[in-house]
């Protein structure tokens, strides 16, 4: 999904505990304790989710729908949340079904039908937002629904349909509140996760409330929450210095994360060793200045990511060659192996070859939060300090804005970040290279289209190595997008609150029901 999302691998687990803080006085519940604070710089582009394909909505989906499956931590495979149980039909890994669990309402007290769960993919399908997660049910071509039994049929094998069916995407709602043929606008949701939302504010903040009637593969929450959201990283450092919150994830400066330490007062801290990545997505559309193949070459030719990483990132983000990140099966360094080293003189001569003359002037977008805008200043520097490239950096502050924008092909290029929706090589290249792939930058390759395919037919998923391998291979030669970085996972916590090391695991899941005071 994208940054603004697998078991993104939880090795490297670091917990920080530093002196002992004193309590704070917050507003009550009825249960005499307050709601625990969580702050965050990500966006919820909808409460929808036909039409929201990023890591801010999705964090709040995860508590407030389910989904059939789900993926526990540590976990390798799904495991069943609103359902009770599903499975492959036959050997062809083109018909899976799924019986819905008995007993389970949505808030207003409606029993959850095998009707709901079609209705919220045939949605998904027929709305096919911009913003929304349609590219995800690509193989998907039906679903049918009798007494408590859903059956999904696939237009080709798909071993990673499961996963795909464990996500926001697969959000199940309320047939009766969310049309079928648009988005839900009034501001609220309705879903039958381990929590509900007692209200919202757009950009602002979102109350939780434990949700009572849950069902499903978590445990029921401990405490309320009020996430409160912040316009970039500065803000949320600020609130956290303030202690306007008691939680902080997604996303501290830079220079804060770089400088965690034990030694912090009444601070703990985790980095799981996540594999959120960020790159630079090429408009390839006829006319664009992109679109020569010459032109992303030449970028890749000069683009110095350690540099990149040091001085903008202070260091906590690592230099990634390849769209698929290192900790995922199949991870491969395409990207060093045909552009080793920045090289001005090789990038020249592909730029000469082809015919284009230099310079060639990009105009690069960029959601302006947190390090976005000093991350493409220093791309502008890089391109621009070789006399190839003239850039012109644009700034969008509004999330949506920059989606619609990229979407509408208004830049050359453009950075975005992206975080797992599942542990499998597949999420980090279908949606993003594939046929109506999500990054909207008008590419589509015959090749590319077929290898994929290849690897989703395979059940023993490490059988798709190689195919994975030769799919990274022509991604780094056609270069639709510039993997630049990977980084951890940071989730920041005071004493008082216990659980917040279970919050995240790198996935875009939020798992706020772990928390509560101690």
């Amino acid at each position: 999904m994208r940054s603004v999302r697998s078991k993104m691998i939880a090795a490297g687990l670091v917990l920080g505990v530093a002196g002992a803080g004193a309590w704070q006085l917050l507003p009550e519940d009825g249960n005499g304790r307050g709601a625990i604070r969580v702050g965050t710089s990500d966006v919820v582009s909808s409460l929808d989710p036909a039409g929201a394909y990023d890591a801010g909505s999705w964090a709040l989906f995860s508590n407030v729908y389910q989904s059939l499956l789900t993926i526990k931590p540590g976990a390798g495979a799904p495991v069943p949340d609103a359902a009770s149980s599903c499975a492959f039909v036959g050997q062809k890994l083109t018909t899976y079904q799924c019986e819905l669990r008995p007993d389970l309402t949505f808030p207003g007290g409606r029993a959850i039908t095998a009707e709901d769960v079609k209705h919220s993919f045939d949605r998904v399908k027929a709305i096919n937002s911009d913003q929304g997660p349609a590219p995800l049910f690509n193989t998907l071509r039906s679903v049918k629904a009798e007494g408590r039994t859903v059956t999904f049929n696939l237009s080709a094998g798909d071993a990673t349909f499961p996963f795909k069916i464990a996500t926001g995407a697969a959000s199940i709602v309320d047939k009766e509140k969310y049309p079928a043929k648009a988005l839900r606008t009034d501001g609220k949701a309705d879903g039958s996760g381990p929590y509900t939302l007692g209200g919202y504010t757009a950009g602002a903040s979102a109350e939780l409330k434990p949700n009572a009637a849950y069902k499903g593969q978590g445990k029921p929450a401990l405490a309320p929450v009020t996430v409160k959201y912040f316009k970039d990283s500065a803000e949320l450092d600020r609130a956290w210095k303030e202690r306007q919150i008691e939680v902080a994830h997604r996303e501290m400066p830079p220079s804060v994360l770089a400088g965690l330490n034990p030694g912090l007062k009444d601070t703990r801290y985790q980095a799981s060793g996540g594999t959120e990545i960020r790159s630079l997505v090429f408009n390839v559309r006829p006319g664009s200045p992109a679109a020569p193949l010459a032109v992303r070459q030449a970028v890749a030719t000069v683009l110095d990511r350690s540099k990149l990483a040091r001085e903008v990132h202070s260091g906590t983000v690592t230099p990634l060659y390849s769209l698929v990140p290192a900790g995922i099966g199949a991870h491969s360094t395409p990207f060093f192996d045909a552009y080793p080293t920045p090289n001005g003189a090789v990038a020249r001569k592909l730029l000469k070859d082809a015919g284009i003359a230099a310079p060639v002037t990009l105009t690069v977008g960029v959601n302006a939060r947190g390090a976005n805008l000093p991350e493409a200043e220093e791309l502008k520097r890089q391109l621009e300090s070789t006399g190839l490239f003239r850039l012109e950096v644009k700034p969008v502050e509004e999330w949506a804005d920059f989606q619609k924008g990229y979407a509408a092909g208004e830049f050359d290029a453009y950075t975005i970040g992206w975080i797992a929706d599942f542990p499998d090589a597949d999420n980090f290249l279908a949606p993003l290279v594939g046929a109506d792939s999500s990054m909207n930058n008008g590419f589509s390759d015959k090749t590319v289209d077929a290898l994929i395919s290849r690897t989703q037919s395979h059940s023993e998923r490490s059988e798709a190595d190689a195919d994975f391998r030769e799919l990274q291979k022509t991604v780094a030669q056609q270069v639709p997008m510039l993997p630049i970085w990977q980084k951890k996972d940071y989730v920041m916590s005071r004493e008082a609150v216990t659980g917040a090391q279970y919050l995240s695991d790198g996935t875009g899941v939020w798992r706020l029901w772990e928390l509560d005071w101690l």
